[in-house]
């Protein structure tokens, strides 16, 4: 007998005892091979605010110790991400999950999805050049990990998750916001394979730069805008109405849109979303073939040479901070650059950047390595990295003490101001919120179901004058949106309830990095000029 028979009958009766074993849903099995897995049970402390400084990538990069949240809920809440890991499993990838059978059936869990009720949960307000949401009740969810089984859940949460003290975790227990199975247990219940794990809690999001999203084009099958700086593309971390998904879907109308690439959060530009699957799958592979051209452009640092090409491989050195590094270990990855103009008096140079490829904050870490790292980059820009701020690599430092750096580093640099008065806290008479009871309490948000425009013509390019925001869209001026203290809710147990954060500068939510424009082989799409990439322009 052949091999190929020998591994045909051996693959067979593994798909017959599959079938006479208790099986996952899909869901879970994406977790295992997507890279978003994970629910978070979401800390309170000034963690957030140093994990949302230093994991600059809109993605699903916040891997804080205290998040029991997992890409698995950004995934259940944005189906988007998990329709990315479908299109993208390949053959193998799709036998191997086959193969992937759990033992028992865990208890099923329904996926958030961005529904009306969803974008309703709380409303805006603008204060000082921020947008800010109302905090507002969320339960995150995650099935128990291998790790976690046979411990008590006291001793998970106590080790694991270490943003509340002991007592906290049990209080939670006890009132019956922590569950497991959507059922009410004590703190020494013993977790078990595919225990599904609730917590109920008041969130509190993190303040964006309060400009309005423009769109650049417009039709039946894509949408594209002018990304913002601050506002990352998707719920993430501690944001979630306050990403770009959610701000199309509450004032354009704009729903359902799949996600065919990101910007970092600091990022500004271009960024593209698909209408349809189809259109969405056929983007996707262009720029996974690599038939897109990508242009950037940014401000650095120093007089940067007349033209640079880059092809130093990069390395994730940490994924729960999102920092990077050219190492020989890295993976492989090309940027070419190019100067546009110099200002002698600011030592501040102007570069076109053309990546080749799409790794992770690659032009930032390339231009770091050169000597000239984006003049505003809150982490590439840093001593931290040494007394060169990583020129050619150099930081004088193991990875991890530069890990260790970075987070004492930013964690020194939070928003807290403990001289500020604290919220008012009302008394411990508050509705014991279960998972038994699933109407929890949501704050109410006028309907902005827009109306969406025809596409632009010209290939989809747009000047200046058919850039479309929430104004010229609805034919009124959107006045700036006042503090309303009926729509506050203060929570007597919630611990951030407790504490004011310094507003950040609006200038400090920016970062002189443009996605310029983006262009395939039958389609471009482009935004002006930012501010700031005039040589001689000069921060107010």
């Amino acid at each position: 007998m052949s091999y190929g028979r020998i591994g045909f009958g051996i693959q067979r009766f593994i798909q017959l005892f599959s079938k006479n074993s208790l099986a996952v849903p899909l869901k879970n099995m994406e977790n295992n091979i997507s890279q978003h897995s994970v629910t978070h049970i979401r800390n309170k402390s000034n963690v957030g605010v140093q994990c949302s400084t230093l994991n600059d990538l809109e993605t699903t990069d916040c891997k804080s110790d205290e998040c029991l949240a997992t890409d698995e809920d950004e995934c259940q809440e944005n189906p988007d991400l998990l329709q990315i890991s479908k299109r993208k499993l390949n053959g193998q990838a799709e036998h191997t999950k086959k193969l992937k059978k759990a033992k028992l059936d865990p208890v099923p869990t329904t996926r958030p999805g961005y529904t009306s009720e969803r974008f309703d949960e709380t409303s805006y307000y603008i204060e000082n050049g921020l947008r800010k949401v109302y905090p507002y009740y969320f339960t995150f969810t995650t099935y128990t990990k291998g790790r976690w089984v046979g411990r008590t859940l006291m001793d998970v949460f106590g080790e694991e998750f270490r943003a509340h003290s002991t007592d906290e975790y049990e209080r939670h227990i006890e009132k019956g916001s922590l569950t497991i199975n959507n059922e009410r247990v004590t703190a020494d219940y013993v977790l078990k394979h595919n225990d599904l794990l609730a917590n109920v809690v008041h969130r509190h999001e993190v303040p964006v730069a309060s400009g309005t999203i423009d769109i650049i084009h417009l039709d039946d099958d894509i949408v594209v805008v002018n990304k913002p700086s601050s506002i990352p593309v998707h719920p993430c971390g501690r944001y979630r109405h306050n990403t770009v998904i959610f701000l199309l879907a509450k004032e354009h109308g704009l729903k359902d849109l799949k996600t065919i690439h990101r910007l970092d959060r600091l990022t500004s530009g271009v960024l593209i979303f698909g209408r349809t699957s189809n259109r969405a799958r056929t983007l996707e592979a262009q720029i996974r073939d690599r038939k897109v051209n990508k242009q950037y452009v940014c401000r650095v640092d120093g007089r940067f040479p007349e033209s640079v090409e880059c092809d130093q491989p990069i390395e994730v050195i940490s994924y729960k901070i999102g920092v990077c590094k050219v190492s020989p270990n890295g993976k492989q990855c090309n940027t070419s650059f190019q100067l546009i103009g110099y200002n002698e008096r600011e030592d501040i140079s102007v570069v076109l950047c053309k990546p080749r490829s799409g790794r992770m904050h690659q032009i930032r870490v390339h231009l770091q390595y050169l000597g000239h790292p984006i003049q505003n980059d809150p982490l590439y820009n840093d001593t931290v990295f040494g007394p060169e701020k990583g020129r050619a690599g150099n930081f004088g430092k193991t990875d991890e003490q530069l890990v260790k750096d970075l987070i004492y580093a930013h964690n020194a640099e939070n928003w807290t101001d403990d001289r500020l008065p604290v919220l008012p806290v009302v008394d411990d008479k508050l509705p014991v919120l279960t998972m038994a009871d699933d109407k929890l309490p949501v704050l109410s948000v006028a309907d902005d179901k827009l109306p969406v425009l025809p596409a632009t013509e010209n290939g989809g390019q747009a000047k200046d004058s058919e850039m479309v925001g929430v104004s010229t869209q609805t034919g009124i001026d959107m006045p700036d949106i006042g503090f309303d203290e009926k729509k506050l809710t203060v929570d007597a147990h919630c611990q951030e309830c407790k504490i004011r954060y310094k507003d950040p500068k609006p200038s400090d939510l920016v970062m002189y990095l443009h996605a310029l424009r983006y262009s395939g082989p039958d389609w471009a799409y482009e935004t002006p000029m930012p501010a700031w990439a005039d040589v001689n322009w000069q921060e107010p």
